[in-house]
């Protein structure tokens, strides 16, 4: 058998992908991660989670203080703090890597894709919401789903 190192980049990122909930953007964001490193794959794709949830924390903020409507504006406000736990979380589970605690990594991954998607099922609710926020959203989503299947191939591994 051939060590996991020296894979070729397209049959790790295909390993992973082909086992996330959105393939087709797992590849884009893999391809552009520079290394086939698990570690290394790991460390990015928590780095982007965490600033594609600060983003949609700030952006859910900014919807809430300009919100005219009371119902957008507890729901960007319940947002706001479904991405901050997801930011937390996500720091968690930088720490979690940084032991080689890959089974802490899967659970704050799995726990920040909940909080995202409790932060879209509020946002689906009329009146409709036309900001970015639900595609932060699922952004944060795929991104979780990538590093779940990381943590668990680390976990196969250690």
């Amino acid at each position: 058998m051939v060590p996991m190192h020296a894979a070729s980049q397209d049959d790790i990122i295909s390993t992973i992908c082909k086992k996330t909930r959105n393939p087709s953007f797992c590849f884009n964001v893999l391809n552009s991660a520079g290394t086939t490193d698990l570690k290394g794959l790991a460390i990015f794709t928590l780095n982007l989670a965490h600033d594609k949830a600060a983003q949609s924390r700030v952006l859910a903020q900014s919807l809430e203080s300009n919100a005219s409507d009371p119902k957008l504006m507890e729901r960007y406000a319940t947002c706001a703090k479904h991405f901050n736990n997801v930011v937390d979380d996500i720091v968690d589970g930088k720490n979690y890597l940084g032991k080689g605690d890959y089974n802490g990594v899967n659970t704050m991954a799995s726990t920040a894709m909940t909080e995202a998607g409790d932060c879209l099922d509020r946002i689906i609710q009329p009146p409709k919401d036309s900001s970015a926020l639900s595609g932060n959203g699922k952004v944060v989503e795929d991104i979780c789903s990538i590093i779940l299947v990381i943590a668990n191939l680390l976990l196969g591994r250690a």
